[in-house]
């Protein structure tokens, strides 16, 4: 679920489209359980996949992150960038974005584990179908670690942040 508040934007939101968030977890360099969420477009938006495309780009350049970059919000704390882990779910906010999915238990573990999650926020449209729609999880491998998708993404450290009792 997304929804965008309604401050003045420096690009029509509609133009983003259908924007999607999957987490999963896996063994990264570490040996370790990595905690990663894949942001992207459906490419429905007016534009087609172009026009999300370039709104994506928009997107990640007003909130200070760099495509084909690595961002580290544990070191820049003002990153306009968060991400907020309750109730299972991971809820990322973001200037004129905020975003939410179910997460299952090994990501909720691997989180708690290391502090943070891996974003991959990419300008590529998701290739696949509807929202709503489940998504094998071979074809969510296949597409977050494709060359494409990884270069025409922002790679964003997120610190986890939890309410407090």
């Amino acid at each position: 679920m997304t929804t965008t508040p309604g401050a003045t934007r420096p690009f029509p939101v509609a133009d983003l489209g259908t924007l999607v968030m999957m987490p999963w977890s896996g063994e990264a360099a570490d040996g370790r359980a990595m905690p990663y969420l894949l942001a992207c477009s459906l490419g429905n938006g007016p534009g087609g996949h172009e026009g999300a495309t370039a709104a994506v780009e928009r997107l990640l350049e007003y909130s200070g992150l760099v495509v084909g970059g690595i961002t580290d919000g544990t070191q820049k704390l003002s990153l306009p960038v968060t991400m907020l882990v309750v109730a299972g779910q991971a809820v990322v906010t973001m200037p004129w974005l905020r975003t939410q999915c179910t997460v299952p238990p090994k990501w909720l573990e691997a989180v708690a584990e290391r502090g943070y999650a891996y974003l991959l926020f990419t300008t590529r449209p998701w290739p696949g179908d509807a929202p709503g729609s489940t998504v094998a999880a071979e074809a969510l491998n296949a597409f977050a670690g494709d060359e494409e998708t990884l270069k025409a993404a922002a790679h964003i450290i997120l610190p986890a942040r939890s309410l407090r009792a």
